[in-house]
């Protein structure tokens, strides 16, 4: 049975990445990573993101964290700055389902960062939460984004776009969902992958 309560606080690893709690002391990174036009392109955050958007982006983060609503955790290499950030939100415990999301500062992307964070998460939501349905929303002209999606082993579901408003007017979001037994074999792809190149791709 998938837990009733997500779990605070909460640190995973793997891929050669650490994924943390948020920290007060994240303010700086949190603020020069979440205003940036790409970002805002395809998100409702607000823009232009600043100090007083950060302070009350934390406040929510740990509210919803330690009542159980979501996952939200900082994307780093060793546990220090935060690099991005990977969420697991919209939990349905009768339909055994959740949505996955994830971003990666402008100039720490393109190193895997992504596609290891979405990896690690998706994996410990099925192993750990026993959740069997993961999904993902991307509007399909976010293409590094529906990349991501492809290398961790999610796939296009059919289903009708959701619209979604944002500051940059609206989006058109698709469904896709991890295909079942995915997530460990894009592990074992991205070994072959990475033994054949000087590095990973996002």
């Amino acid at each position: 049975m998938a837990v009733s309560r997500l779990p605070f606080p909460l640190t995973l690893t793997g891929d050669g990445i650490i994924l943390r709690e948020w920290r007060s002391e994240d303010l700086d990174d949190l603020v020069r990573m979440l205003d940036e036009p790409e970002i805002a392109r395809w998100s409702p955050m607000p823009s232009p993101f600043d100090v007083e958007a950060g302070i009350a982006y934390l406040k929510r983060c740990y509210q919803n964290r330690v009542t159980g609503q979501r996952i939200q955790l900082a994307i780093t290499t060793d546990g220090g700055r935060p690099v991005g950030e990977v969420l697991l939100f919209g939990v349905d415990l009768g339909l055994r389902e959740a949505e996955l999301g994830y971003l990666v500062d402008v100039h720490e992307r393109r190193r895997g960062l992504a596609s290891g964070a979405l990896s690690v998460l998706s994996r410990y939501a099925q192993d750990s939460l026993h959740l069997g349905r993961l999904l993902l929303r991307i509007d399909p002209r976010n293409a590094s984004s529906t990349a991501v999606a492809r290398r961790c082993g999610y796939r296009l579901t059919g289903e009708a776009p959701i619209l979604q408003e944002g500051p940059h007017g609206s989006s058109r979001l698709d469904t896709w969902e991890l295909v079942e037994g995915q997530s460990d074999g894009r592990r074992d792809r991205q070994k072959n992958v990475a033994a054949r190149r000087y590095g990973r791709r996002t």
